[in-house]
């Protein structure tokens, strides 16, 4: 039934490429976002930026030919609202390397953030494995599972970050603003992937 549904003319394809294309996209920034940071690398941290800008060209080209006639109408606004979610998940790592460039990280929380940074990246990898799945009519529990484990994972290693960032002494109020709002967008990431497996989750379960 859902192969039937999701079986592809030639707009449907273009949206199937597109949305893959969006999620790999997602993943190259993650991968540089995790690499920029373990090896203090700014100007691997700044092309993330550009990255963004490309995923935006991707998500309205989705919109656009969702709304000129791919897939049937009930399908239309759950796929526009996963390529939304995608494209909130960027915004929040296009903050994260902003504020990066503005900062000093401290020693003390160089680690977690290290290993937040390579969860999201595997996160993302099951999320575009879950999106293939689903395409192919294939069961996405194992996926969901899997994503839902390692969000668990940044919540833990979010509780000891949090904890140690108390003990960062900072300058100015500004200054421990911007590293709040990079700690925030950083371990917020997680959490918007996780919404995304579950919306694919729920076009899977709506359309049996």
């Amino acid at each position: 039934m859902l192969k039937k549904l999701l079986a592809p003319g030639k707009k449907e394809k273009a949206v199937i490429e597109d949305l893959t294309r969006h999620i790999k996209l997602l993943y190259s920034g993650l991968d540089a976002f995790e690499r920029a940071f373990r090896d203090k690398d700014r100007d691997l941290m700044a092309s993330i930026i550009d990255l963004e800008r490309e995923a935006d060209v991707i998500r309205r080209d989705v919109i656009s030919n969702i709304y000129e006639g791919a897939f049937l109408p009930y399908l239309r606004p759950r796929l526009c609202r996963f390529a939304e979610v995608i494209d909130c998940v960027f915004d929040l790592l296009e903050d994260a390397a902003y504020q990066y460039l503005d900062l000093v990280i401290d020693a003390s929380i160089q680690n977690y953030c290290t290993q937040i940074a390579a969860l999201n990246e595997r996160m993302c990898e099951m999320l575009l494995l879950s999106f293939e799945t689903l395409m192919g009519g294939g069961d996405l529990r194992d996926k969901a599972l899997a994503i839902r484990v390692y969000e668990k994972k940044v919540d833990d290693i979010k509780l000891d970050l949090v904890r140690d960032l108390r003990n960062v002494e900072v300058k100015t109020f500004w200054d421990g603003k911007a590293l709040s709002d990079f700690v925030s967008s950083l371990t917020s990431v997680s959490d918007i992937i996780e919404d995304a497996s579950d919306y694919l989750q729920v076009i899977n379960v709506s359309m049996r």
